[in-house]
């Protein structure tokens, strides 16, 4: 096991007109200044529309967030730095397919960034076509069936 410290987390669905704030400092620590996105591509005008999580730590701080699209795609994946590699990642992302499912979505997608291809093949995913570039940074479109043949 090492000596990796886990943080407690929690994972709460949110309503965009409450959350904004601290959803879009999240958002905009990991994406605009941590992987350099343009500010104008971070707001794509959907938020208001989109079921959101966020991840808080003990103390109630914001760490993570996903975000779950009308469409099925999964989106907005970011977690804080220093706080990776904990899992949080995985629990917001299963937040947003457990969310999928109730609302009896297919299938989800997400355009996942080539370095966490795997993250999603181990939470059931698969890379669908080719890479192609967003906001500079190689994706891949990923999908999950969420109609299980044994329901």
């Amino acid at each position: 096991m090492g000596n990796s410290v886990f943080t407690p987390v929690h994972i709460a669905r949110v309503e965009w007109d409450q959350a904004q704030d601290a959803l879009k400092g999240l958002r905009h620590r990991v994406f605009v200044e941590e992987q350099q996105v343009p500010e104008a591509l971070e707001w794509d005008g959907l938020d208001n529309t989109c079921w959101h999580f966020i991840a808080t730590d003990q103390s109630g701080s914001a760490i993570g967030t996903s975000r779950l699209v009308p469409t099925g795609q999964i989106g907005r994946m970011a977690v804080l730095s220093h706080h990776r590699r904990q899992g949080i990642g995985a629990q917001l992302l299963s937040a947003a397919i457990s969310l999928a499912r109730e609302l009896n979505f297919d299938q989800v997608f997400l355009h996942a960034q080539t370095h966490a291809i795997e993250f999603y093949q181990q939470a059931g995913f698969a890379t669908t076509g080719k890479e192609f570039d967003e906001a500079g940074i190689a994706h891949i479109l990923m999908q999950k069936n969420l109609k299980s043949i044994k329901s």
